[in-house]
């Protein structure tokens, strides 16, 4: 599977995409951040991390005080998180 995003584009983190267990935090969904790096293609882990097809694996970086309202630490904190292609769309 082609990688969709590259380094520098900006993405959205989709919201409600699965039900139960899964490894995209609450905290992220329907927030824009920007891709750090591709780290290559895995297994999906929210289907117990060998399940088809493999899914694009980035590094995503946000911004914190555009993750939480009321953030009063430095103005330049991010935050890097891990996501799978499918949880992201292009900003």
């Amino acid at each position: 599977m082609d990688a969709q995003f590259k380094p520098g584009d900006r993405v959205t983190v989709r919201t409600n995409l699965a039900t139960g267990h899964h490894r995209t935090p609450a905290f992220v969904q329907g927030k824009t951040g920007v891709i750090e790096i591709l780290h290559g293609t895995f297994g999906n882990p929210d289907q117990g991390g060998s399940a088809e097809p493999q899914q694009p694996l980035y590094l995503v970086r946000f911004d914190q005080t555009h993750i939480w309202n009321q953030y009063d630490q430095a103005s330049n904190d991010t935050i890097l998180l891990d996501l799978y292609e499918h949880w992201l769309e292009p900003a």
